[in-house]
């Protein structure tokens, strides 16, 4: 297999080094994640254009999303920053752990998008009515239906990249899930 190493700035286009700054000045470091999508000229500006583009959703519920996606694609890196993520959007600890596991007991509307997400990833985009319907008596509508499954297919493009480069995580790695609670 191919070793992929971290590209850093001096080995990527003028486009991405300036993507590079930004995310620099930003966060105070580019996410190997990130960083790996620069390997092309493009990727990591129409990738990052995709993420931050508008949506219904807040980002504590797109951080709901990321979090559940990364448990069921088992992709360590996404989690371990969507953990960051997630408790910097207001979660606890234990709520991050409840939402990878697949549920939310602490408010039904939240517990309705964690089981949508999860249906979907795991199906494949198969999900079952009942799922559906739950959706939206908890309030959520059509519009929030399609955001969510691009935020699934947003955090799916990042677990996939994370499993075929196996870059270094660079975030504190997320705690594992026991295996009774998957």
């Amino acid at each position: 297999m191919a070793k992929f190493q971290v590209p850093g700035r001096g080995d990527v286009s003028a486009n991405n080094q300036a993507i590079f700054d930004n995310l620099e000045n930003g966060l105070g470091f580019v996410p190997n994640l990130y960083a790996a999508l620069a390997y092309s000229d493009t990727a990591l500006e129409n990738y990052l254009q995709f993420q931050g583009g508008s949506t219904s959703l807040s980002k504590k519920e797109k951080e709901v999303v990321n979090l559940v996606v990364s448990q069921v694609n088992e992709c360590v890196y996404c989690q371990s920053a969507h953990t960051v993520l997630g408790k910097m959007n207001g979660f606890t600890e234990g709520q991050v752990l409840e939402l990878r596991a697949g549920s939310a007991s602490w408010d039904t509307k939240t517990d309705a998008l964690v089981k949508l997400a999860k249906e979907i990833t795991q199906g494949k985009g198969n999900v079952g009515p009942d799922t559906i319907e739950n959706f939206f008596a908890a309030g959520y509508t059509k519009a929030t239906l399609v955001d969510v499954i691009l935020v699934i297919a947003d955090k799916i493009v990042m677990n996939y990249l994370y499993k075929v480069t196996n870059v270094p995580i660079d975030f504190p790695v997320a705690q594992e899930l026991e295996a009774s609670s998957v």
